[in-house]
């Protein structure tokens, strides 16, 4: 029997101490510009060292090298870039409102987009179409500010798809109040604007005709139906024959689906872009530049003379301990700041080093791109380029797009040479399916025999697969819908 002794060893470890400071930079390196603002606002409250510095505005002119900060100045210094030879006309992003403006601040108004015909007027948004109808529809206070937010909810084909209890929980007011206002929205211009979903949409266009019989409302009901082309099926249950069902359809062809397609400024901001992509002019070389977006990145400074000032007038030793620590805790997190716009820039930077097809050309150039692939270029964690890369947009001449969006997974090659992103792949079967003989239609066996000839390797269940995620209906339904346009 064993007898239970204590002795003393000696064991050599390493372990990783995660220290707050340390902390605190990994979660300020996956928040958005957005998060991140909302973040330095809770440390400004907390901290009396930290102050807001000023965002800074966008020259008329060129910026001389020695006024730029620090960080742009080592950007600036390592960048390289890509060496696109791309025609004059597109050197600028056209997003950038100071691209053609002089010295003086005067606009040229000698390209198409800045004429002085269209500078006349500028198009009004949904947004502003639908409050001016909202100050002449309601008098009371409460139900104008009420309607302006349900305005808000509107998603981009003009639709209120919230449920009606939710939006009174989330607004603060009763269910009766949003469904009576909801009844006054839903006659506004553009017709089936609040609408709840397609059917309702059309309901309201109709009913504005007086076309909304009890033969249409049950089509409107059964619109599934009519997407699977059963038109038997669908006549039996409208209880028309053919020809009056052939001219109901016609009806609800003639309707618009989307009332708020006809603005070309919608309601609803998708995303705010963390990144800026522009096109450098052929006299700088060419080719890209990527930099933090400055109208939503905050600034902070550390307020030194407020310190130096107040701890020779404190004599306390907790007072000035406290001090100490709230200087230390704000030099921190400025460079922790600074830290996390590098790592972003190199990050992005790298990105569009390697999608430059997509870039130039459009998806089907898109690469196959791993986490692992950015992480060995710019020599850091694949865990860090993860954090980057999450819940950040990037605003390039294409769109808006997240970064993951870049990072896709590869498809082989039939001839064992390159491989392609199943991004690109998807728009392809895109192209072929739009481009299709209505009379020859496209099986996803045939669409894989096509892809394999162009040296693309799929399986057709992987074609089908992404023939649905992409909502293509399949070479049966597309016959059927393509035969009755005829």
């Amino acid at each position: 029997m064993s007898k239970i002794t204590q002795r003393l060893d000696l064991r050599q470890s390493q372990q990783l101490v995660m220290t707050p400071q340390l902390q605190q930079a990994i979660k300020l390196l996956q928040l958005s510009n957005m998060e991140l603002s909302e973040f330095v606002e809770e440390e400004l409250e907390q901290n009396p060292l930290l102050e807001k510095g000023e965002r800074e505005e966008t020259p008329d002119a060129p910026e001389a090298p020695e006024q730029k900060d620090e960080v742009q100045a080592e950007f600036d210094d390592s960048w390289t870039g890509n060496e696109a030879q791309q025609e004059a006309s597109t050197d600028f992003d056209p997003g950038s409102s100071m691209a053609d403006m002089g010295s003086g601040g005067n606009t040229s108004f000698e390209d198409a987009e800045n004429s002085f015909e269209n500078r006349m007027s500028q198009p009004k948004t949904l947004r502003e179409h639908l409050n001016e109808q909202l100050l002449i529809a309601f008098e009371d206070g409460r139900d104008r500010m009420i309607g302006g937010l349900l305005i808000d909810q509107i998603d981009e084909t003009g639709y209120l798809r919230t449920e009606h209890d939710k939006l009174a929980e989330r607004l603060g007011c009763s269910l009766e109040r949003i469904e009576k206002l909801l009844k006054e929205l839903k006659g506004f211009d553009p017709t089936g604007i609040f609408a709840g979903d397609l059917s309702e949409c059309l309901a309201l266009q109709l009913e504005e005709q007086g076309k909304l019989d009890k033969p249409m409302q049950s089509l409107l009901e059964n619109l599934d139906m009519l997407g699977d082309h059963d038109m038997k099926g669908l006549a039996n249950t409208c209880g028309v024959n053919d020809t009056y069902l052939a001219d109901m359809i016609e009806e609800i062809r003639s309707l618009n689906p989307k009332p708020a397609a006809e603005f070309d400024h919608l309601v609803v901001q998708t995303a705010i872009p963390d990144v800026i992509m522009k096109r450098l002019p052929k006299n700088l070389g060419g080719g890209w530049r990527v930099e933090l977006n400055n109208e939503t990145l905050p600034r902070v400074l550390v307020n030194q003379e407020y310190y130096t000032e107040v701890t020779s007038k404190t004599k306390d030793k907790k007072d000035k301990e406290y001090l100490s620590n709230q200087l230390n805790s704000a030099n921190w997190l400025v460079k922790a700041m600074d830290q996390r716009a590098q790592t972003i820039l190199k990050v992005s930077a790298e990105i569009i080093e390697q999608q430059d097809g997509f870039f130039n050309y459009g998806i089907e150039f898109l690469r196959p791109l791993t986490l692992k692939d950015i992480a060995e270029e710019i020599e850091m964690h694949e865990s860090t380029v993860s954090r980057v890369t999450t819940n950040k947009y990037i605003g390039t001449p294409r769109g808006i797009f997240e970064l993951k969006y870049f990072f896709s997974t590869a498809l082989g090659n039939t001839d064992g040479g390159s491989t392609h992103s199943s991004e690109s792949v998807k728009a392809r079967i895109q192209t072929l399916i739009d481009e299709e003989d209505p009379k020859k239609i496209l099986s996803d066996d045939k669409i894989v025999d096509i892809l394999n000839k162009e040296g693309i390797d799929m399986a057709r269940r992987t074609v089908a697969k992404y023939r649905e995620a992409m909502h293509i209906p399949s070479s049966v339904q597309r016959r059927k819908q393509k035969k009755n346009k005829q």
